[in-house]
C-alpha cells in the first residue's frame, strides 16, 4: 500500500507523490490550484493507489481537479504496469517519448496519444512544462521541468538521474555517454543548483548536491 504525501505546496500548484510496488516506484501528481488541471507522472503500478492519489488532491484546487495527461518517463515495465487501467478510468491523454512509444504500446496494449521529443512542451492551463529528452537509460526517456519565476524548478527525471548518479545503462559505454551528456547539457547546464530532482525511485535531491560529482560519474562510467 502506498503512502500519499504533499511534497510541494505553493500558491500556484501542489505536487503529491506515492511510492508503489516492490520496486519502490514514485508516482507524481501535479495539480494547478486555480484550475484543477492535473498531470500524473508514471502510472507505475497499483492502479487503485494511483487513483487514490488523484482523489487525494481534491482539496488542492479551488475547483474540482481533472486529470489532463498521464506522462510516462520511459518504457520499462516497472513504470507502466498501471498505465492502461488508470488511463481507462480517467480518460486522460497518454504521453511518452517518441522512441519509447512502440514498446509501451506493445507492453500495455494501449495507444499512446501524444509522442513528444526534447524541446516540446506540455500545456497545463497557464503552465508550459518543458519536455527534456535524456537518451540512454532508454532511447526515448524524458524528464519534465516545472518552472515558475523566483521559485526552484522541479525536475521529474524518471530513471535518468538519481541521487548519486545517472540511470542504469547496463555498462554500455555508448549509452552511458549519451545519458551523461544529455543530463549534463540539458539539466545541469540549464537549471540552477536549487532545482529539485524528483527521481523515479527513492528520495529527491538537488542539482547543487549532485553537480560536484559529474566528473566522478564520467570517470567511473556508470
Amino acid at each position: 500500500m502506498g503512502r500519499n504525501s504533499v511534497l510541494i505546496d505553493l500558491p500556484e500548484f501542489t505536487i503529491r507523490q506515492v511510492a508503489v510496488s516492490e520496486m519502490d516506484n514514485n508516482v507524481y501528481l501535479i495539480t494547478v490550484k486555480s484550475s484543477g488541471a492535473q498531470i500524473l507522472i508514471d502510472a507505475a503500478d497499483e492502479p487503485s493507489t494511483c487513483l487514490r492519489l488523484i482523489d487525494s488532491a481534491k482539496a488542492d484546487a479551488a475547483v474540482a481537479p481533472r486529470l489532463h495527461a498521464i506522462v510516462t518517463t520511459h518504457s520499462h515495465w516497472d513504470h507502466i504496469r498501471a498505465l492502461k487501467e488508470v488511463a481507462q478510468a480517467t480518460g486522460a491523454t497518454t504521453v511518452a517519448g517518441t522512441e519509447d512509444v512502440g514498446q509501451i504500446e506493445v507492453t500495455c496494449g494501449l495507444k499512446i496519444d501524444r509522442h513528444v521529443e526534447h524541446g516540446d512542451y506540455l500545456q497545463l492551463e497557464g503552465f508550459l512544462i518543458p519536455v527534456i529528452g535524456l537518451r540512454g537509460h532508454t532511447p526515448g526517456s524524458i524528464a519534465l521541468a516545472v518552472e515558475r519565476p523566483d521559485q526552484p524548478t522541479h525536475l521529474f527525471t524518471g530513471d535518468s538521474l538519481f541521487p548519486g548518479g545517472v540511470g542504469n545503462t547496463n555498462r554500455d559505454p555508448a549509452r552511458f555517454k549519451s545519458l551523461w551528456t544529455d543530463v549534463s547539457e540539458r539539466l545541469f547546464d540549464c537549471y540552477d543548483d536549487d532545482s529539485v530532482v524528483h527521481p523515479g525511485h527513492g528520495k529527491p535531491t538537488t542539482l547543487g548536491a549532485e553537480r560536484p560529482h559529474l566528473g566522478e560519474w564520467a570517470a567511473r562510467g556508470w
